[in-house]
């Protein structure tokens, strides 16, 4: 092993590399729809400069997320929002080292996503009483199988 002193150096991370951490981030916690203006008209508004990305890194002496969500309708809006801070600061302190000292979340919408109808429900294995046609309630009381001739008996 040669003797030499360890060399200092310096790594760095790009904003789109931390970006792409957050992304996964939020959009891996329950009641995250997704981010809010990531569609074809918010890409198209970004690409002129009319709008604003979803999701804003400030790295220097200070690293600073901001993140513009949609949140699944029906949950509790800061719930949801808690649990996206804790993932996004959790990603980011085990991929940087680097505790982060500022996320904010803007939340631009809720989403309704209605699930699939519940399923219908199996029908009785044989015919009740009062679907019988008289008749035929007459023969099955004859028969012993409920009805008033039965009760009797």
């Amino acid at each position: 092993m040669p003797d030499h002193p360890p060399v200092l150096g310096r790594s760095s991370v790009s904003r789109r590399a931390v970006a792409q951490l957050v992304r996964g981030a939020a959009l891996g916690s329950y009641g995250v729809a997704g981010l809010a203006g990531d569609d074809p008209v918010g890409r198209a508004l970004r690409a002129i400069g009319l709008a604003a990305d979803p999701i804003d890194i400030h790295i220097g002496e200070r690293l600073e997320v901001d993140l513009r969500l949609t949140i699944a309708y029906g949950l509790p809006v800061a719930e949801v929002a808690r649990q996206v801070e804790s993932a996004v600061r959790y990603t980011l302190r085990r991929a940087l080292e680097r505790e982060v000292d500022r996320v904010t979340i803007h939340v631009g919408g809720l989403r309704y996503d209605p699930g699939a109808e519940p399923p219908a429900t199996t029908p009785p294995v044989g015919p009740e009483p009062t679907d019988l046609q008289p008749e035929e309630r007459a023969a099955d009381a004859s028969r012993g199988h409920g009805g008033p001739a039965s009760d009797a008996a």
